[in-house]
């Protein structure tokens, strides 16, 4: 039977996407893992690949569109044997998520929502005819067109089989792995990914409407900008931040010295690896480091409880056109200051090109936002959640102060303004905290003892 291709949720606060290019036209054959589109979300542009094998019966959204809600049918799979008459009238309204003749099928993203065609979404029949059969006790059987053909073929009983796709899905690769008699019954539903509630979402930014702006500036010239979809989800999730976490900030000088001495002799050793080590290469260790020697302040919070992290996973902002990423270096506190170094470059190049994956940019429990290198003193950045805190980062400048000797000289002084969400930690626990990164980078050869 004809088969819908819906619009993917390639990002957990996905709700609608450009379709920018289509990568196959009507009549096309695919297999599974050929890709079908590059699809544009709030944050980056991905490819979009194919689980089943079939032929593109019809394309039914345009290459270009935008604001294409999730869920919403943009293409028909034709089965062997079907023509493009078999495709019946296809309603371009976004499927119901637990519609009840919605198959899930196999995600190839990880982190994508669980439930999907490709990377994190829905293929469904399009028709209301179920996408499998039940087994003997009556429950429905979840399988891809293709997956139940196989099995067909070499005579499973595919409700003795193990599904890997969401929701237990049973998909190709389990079919051919499967041998009769041998094959292990599936988990009802063991994939199913967490529901977010309607609370759960980010609300657009509240305030004057369009018409009433727009009528303010009436005989004024300007120009109208265009959101976007990562600049709607910035201002989504900033005034979420503001509006729902309790903000508190400390402050601290940190001298930064002997730290420049330190770093200069790194990187003359490390010259012939062509390694050149940054200032902020050195704030992500300390940070990481000292998430390990307070590691209560290590939390991040989840609506009803707050979870505590082992590793240190350290987010770091990094500016591109029209917004902004906080790409996650994850286990930080255990890899040397020339694999951050090399792994952070990497990450900003990609971020830059928006070509990173949903599991590189979601995630951590500590965010640093530098703006040290513009000529910014000091600032006081918003949290990211559900992350815990954010050290927001000034500039080192040179200024006279009081030595241990009570005589006056001058240090290079960076001015540091940590951001603490409240309901994670506390006031004496974030300096603690704070004192830790402080102690880290004004003691820089410790930090890799």
């Amino acid at each position: 039977m004809p088969t819908e291709v819906l619009m993917p949720a390639l990002s957990p606060t996905m709700e609608e996407g450009t379709l920018a290019k289509w990568l196959v036209k009507e009549g096309d054959t695919v297999s599974s893992g050929d890709l079908l589109a590059e699809i544009e979300t709030d944050k980056a542009t991905m490819e979009f690949e194919a689980v089943d094998e079939g032929v593109i019966g019809k394309i039914l959204i345009p290459e270009g569109s935008e604001g294409v809600k999730v869920n919403t049918p943009i293409a028909v799979l034709l089965e062997e044997g079907e023509s493009a008459d078999d495709i019946g009238e296809v309603s371009s309204a976004p499927k119901a998520e637990a519609s009840t003749d919605a198959a899930p099928a196999e995600a190839s993203d990880k982190t994508a929502p669980a439930e999907g065609y490709g990377r994190g979404e829905t293929q469904a029949s399009a028709s209301p005819a179920p996408a499998a059969g039940t087994d003997d006790k009556g429950d429905r059987i979840f399988a891809s067109p293709l997956a139940r053909r196989i099995a067909k073929d070499k005579g499973l009983d595919l409700s003795q089989i193990k599904g890997s796709g969401p929701k237990g899905r049973v998909v190709k690769a389990d079919v051919e792995k499967a041998e009769p008699g041998k094959a292990e019954a599936p988990k009802a539903a063991a994939a199913e990914a967490p529901k977010v509630t309607e609370g759960a979402k980010p609300a657009m930014p509240a305030g004057m409407g369009a018409d009433a702006v727009i009528k303010m500036y009436e005989g004024r010239e300007y120009e109208e900008v265009k959101l976007d979809g990562m600049r709607k989800t910035i201002a989504a999730r900033l005034t979420e931040a503001k509006q729902t976490i309790p903000h508190f900030y400390l402050r601290r000088d940190i001298q930064l010295d002997a730290l420049m001495k330190f770093r200069g002799t790194l990187n003359k050793q490390l010259e012939a690896r062509g390694v050149k080590l940054s200032v902020n290469d050195f704030i992500i260790k300390a940070c990481a480091l000292a998430l390990q020697q307070v590691p209560n302040a290590n939390a991040v919070w989840a609506g009803d409880r707050m979870l505590k992290l082992k590793p240190s996973d350290v987010a770091v902002a990094v500016a591109i056109e029209g917004g902004l990423f906080t790409p996650v270096l994850k286990d930080a506190e255990m890899k040397s200051l020339s694999a951050l170094s090399a792994e952070m470059k990497d990450l900003a190049a990609r971020a830059r090109d928006r070509k990173l994956s949903p599991e590189e940019y979601q995630g951590g429990s500590f965010a640093i936002s530098n703006l040290g290198m513009f000529g910014i003193d000091n600032f006081d950045a918003v949290i990211n959640p559900p992350h815990g805190a954010i050290l927001a980062v000034g500039a080192g400048v040179k200024k006279p102060v009081v030595g241990d000797d009570g005589e006056l000289t001058v240090a290079t002084v960076m001015s540091v303004t940590l951001s603490v969400d409240h309901r994670v930690i506390d006031g004496a626990l974030g300096a603690e905290l704070l004192n830790a990164i402080k102690d880290n980078l004004e003691n820089p050869v410790a930090m890799l003892a």
